[in-house]
């Protein structure tokens, strides 16, 4: 696979499994696009959108094109091997070559996979996905125990940089007070959001605790990674997952 390209990420999941995740170069789009910016929704030329898409699947080895959602910012995830495509955040299957993909551009993105190497997922969880459900949604889709699921947080909007107000902690403690945990008072009488916290909170509480990653920041990483709250418009990154053939 090619660097230039992204990485791939480091946690321990079998043989079978296979990710990846793009950063902002190598790519054909120009200014606040620049220039491996992989979405079709955020106003870039269409035609550098598909000569990126192309240059990802070469670069990444891809089996398939991946199967790019209609991100809603909501709770639904698509059972790839069954459903038809519809607006979701979220992606499972358990077919060799079908390559699950979120794009995000300060959201979490999130790959599952369970311990047998036969099924895998993916989320797109921003506040409003792990408000809702997003996770515990995508690992009921796996159809497997949760403590043979493991799971790797990709690059998010870090805490110190998440800036929300006061109604986005409110709604998160209305559900779970002890969500409190993950927002921390600022001098401006607002709040900052920690996604990687909250994203683990989901998943300990839908029964996954083998959780890798979450050391990213968007914000902060402007070389690397889009930011939506940095610099919209901008460009989207992709996290990809599949199962090789056996």
């Amino acid at each position: 696979m090619s660097a230039r390209l992204g990485f791939a990420p480091n946690w321990p999941a079998p043989a079978r499994v296979r990710a990846w995740v793009t950063e902002r170069a190598g790519g054909t789009s120009a200014g606040v696009y620049a220039t491996l910016n992989l979405a079709t929704h955020v106003g870039d030329a269409p035609e550098r959108v598909r000569e990126n898409r192309a240059r990802l699947r070469a670069g990444a080895a891809l089996p398939a094109e991946p199967v790019w959602l209609e991100q809603v910012h909501g709770a639904t995830v698509l059972d790839l091997d069954r459903d038809a495509l519809a607006p979701a955040d979220g992606a499972v299957t358990a077919r060799p070559g079908v390559v699950c993909a979120v794009l995000t551009a300060d959201c979490l993105p999130v790959i599952l996979a369970d311990s047998a190497g036969s099924r895998v997922g993916i989320a797109h969880a921003g506040w409003r996905g792990l408000l809702t459900g997003v996770l515990p949604a995508a690992v009921r889709a796996l159809r497997a125990a949760p403590d043979e699921l493991v799971a790797w947080l990709g690059p998010a909007i870090s805490a110190p940089a998440y800036e929300v107000g006061a109604e986005v902690r409110d709604a998160y403690l209305a559900r779970d007070p002890g969500a409190e945990l993950c927002f921390a008072p600022n001098a401006r009488g607002r709040w900052q959001a920690d996604l990687y916290a909250l994203a683990r909170a989901s998943l300990a509480a839908a029964g996954v605790t083998a959780v890798h990653g979450g050391d990213f920041c968007t914000f902060g990483e402007g070389g690397r990674f889009f930011s939506h709250r940095r610099e919209a418009p901008c460009g989207r990154i992709a996290t990809l997952v599949w199962l090789a053939s056996r």
